[in-house]
This record gives structure tokens, C-alpha cells and sequence, in this order.
């Protein structure tokens, strides 16, 4: 069985189910029911007796975009975990770029961080390197960029709230810092952070990090670990936009691709490429009057 929840433009969406039900004859997959969901923001549910994940939301991104959307293989749930990156996913802002402003060479490291998200580079490689061309800077920095250049993403906080309000386990794994991780994930209300740590002494940073890498494997590693302590039976969500999350997007039940890079986005069962970060609420059907703002 397949079930895809989608998130559209409303005056196009007639048009854009019935070009979407030819497409899928032609490929063999027979659509059982299409329903409109108004508890789930207007969403549009479709069922599948069978069929292929990645044939259906190639369909559905062709006929509809841009939408929101979640492909499952199974009813829906609220999700007993989420796992997600930081930057450009749940604040608006890639920190070593901004972080390399105040060193005047934000046009050099953001190019490097672009092609590591793109899948271009070795995330560890590129990321060594971009911490070394910090060398020297001042850690009042940090703090100055945090204050003045770090803003949440829409609906951060209200997907993290909310979803901690029905039981799920929230937890922020990302490849950026803990002195940016830290701070955001208590604004937002992560329950637990992994990240980098910047190497800091006399008030500068060094050029290097202390202790391992936060990269891809261990972002997969995190959301692997947390739901082994869930159970079997344990549904997750994880969200994230560069290639550093494709394990982490792949092993999650829901992996939702945030405004993503285009490798991010075709490994995952799901996008939100036309709301917030709210839609993701609509689409596991939590209806807005439990939203918690």
C-alpha cells in the first residue's frame, strides 16, 4: 500500500489530479481513493493498493509542484522521534558562512559549504577546511553572529513543540556547532544536541575542532540509536536539505526534505518546498487547533 499526503495549490489541484491519475495508469499504478483532509490543512490523501515509492512521488512532483508532500507505506503517525539538521533547516542561515563574514571571507567558505551540500566534496574534508580559514578569529564573534545573523526557520518552533506535546522525542544533529547548536536547540526546544565543537583558546579560535566529526554516518548513527530505545514498533521523522543528511533522511520512516539541494530531495519520501516548517504538522494530520505556538 501506498499513501502520499500532498499540500498544493487549491485552484490547480483538480486539474492537476486528473493529469496525475492518467500518469499513473501509464505506469501501471491504480489510484483507490483521493480525499481532501481539511483537518490536515487542506491536505489531499491518495491510496494506492500497490505500487513504486519513487514512481509515485516523481508523478506527484510533476503534476503538482511545488507542494508539500509525505509518501507512506502504511497509515500515518505521529511520529515517536524527530531527528533533524540545523542549518537551513531549522534556522535560516548556514553559521560558518555567516561565522566567515566577520572574518571578510564569507564568499570563499560559502562556495566550499555550497559544494559540500550539493554532495560535491567530502563533508569532513571541506569541513576542516573551512574551520581552518576561521583561525584567528575572535570568539566574540560567535556571540555577535548568533545575536544579530541566526534566525529560526518558520515554524521551527511550533513543529518542535508540537510534536513534543504528543510524546515524540525531539533531538538536533548537525554538522555545524555546538556554541550555535546550543543555543538554538533551547530556544526551538530540542531535548538533546549532537554536533562539532570549535576549538577556542585565548579568546580565538584555533582553526581546528575538538573531539570527532558530526557527519553523515553519525547523523544516521543518532536517529539509529534513538530508535532502538523506542522499540520496534516506533515511528520517525527526520528533516534536513544537504547530502550530510541523506543517511539520516533514507533511515527515517517520514525523511522530509526541507527546501533542499536536489540529492537531498530525491532521497527522501517527502518535501516541503512551497510552506513552513508547519506543513509537516498538516501532513501527519495533527490539525492546527493542537498546534503549540
Amino acid at each position: 500500500m501506498l499513501i502520499a499526503r500532498l499540500i498544493a495549490d487549491p485552484a490547480t489541484l483538480s486539474a492537476s489530479l486528473d493529469a496525475a491519475t492518467v500518469a499513473l495508469e501509464r505506469e501501471g499504478m491504480r489510484l483507490a481513493l483521493a480525499q481532501m483532509l481539511d483537518f490536515c490543512g487542506g491536505a489531499l490523501e491518495l491510496s494506492l493498493p500497490e505500487g513504486d515509492n519513487v514512481v509515485l512521488r516523481a508523478v506527484l512532483d510533476e503534476h503538482f509542484r511545488p507542494s508539500d508532500l509525505i509518501v507512506a507505506e502504511a497509515d500515518f503517525r505521529i511520529p515517536n522521534l524527530f531527528v533533524s539538521d540545523m542549518d537551513s533547516t531549522m534556522i535560516q542561515a548556514e553559521c560558518i558562512d555567516e561565522l566567515a563574514d566577520f572574518a571578510g571571507i564569507k564568499h570563499q567558505i560559502a562556495a566550499i559549504t555550497e559544494r559540500a551540500m550539493q554532495g560535491e566534496l567530502d563533508f569532513e574534508s571541506a569541513l576542516r577546511e573551512r574551520v581552518m580559514l576561521l583561525r584567528d578569529l575572535s570568539e566574540g564573534a560567535i556571540f555577535e553572529c548568533l545575536d544579530t545573523r541566526i534566525e529560526p526557520m518558520p515554524g521551527a518552533r511550533v513543529l518542535v513543540e508540537t510534536l513534543k506535546s504528543k510524546g515524540c522525542r525531539t533531538v538536533l544533529v548537525t554538522g555545524g556547532f555546538h556554541q550555535f547548536a546550543d543555543p538554538v536547540a533551547e530556544l526551538l526546544g530540542f531535548e538533546r544536541v549532537v554536533a562539532n565543537r570549535l576549538a577556542v583558546e585565548g579568546g580565538v579560535l584555533t582553526g581546528g575542532l575538538v573531539g570527532g566529526i558530526t557527519d553523515s554516518g553519525v547523523k544516521k548513527a543518532v536517529l539509529l540509536e534513538e530508535m532502538a530505545e523506542l522499540g520496534e514498533e516506533a515511528v520517525s521523522l527526520a528533516t534536513g536539505d544537504g547530502a550530510n543528511d541523506i543517511p539520516m533522511l533514507e533511515a527515517a520512516t517520514y525523511g522530509v526534505a526541507y527546501r533542499a539541494k536536489p540529492k537531498a530531495r530525491a532521497a527522501s519520501n517527502g518535501w516541503i518546498d512551497r510552506g513552513d516548517l508547519t506543513s509537516i504538522l498538516s501532513l501527519l494530520g495533527i490539525p492546527e487547533s493542537e498546534w503549540v505556538s
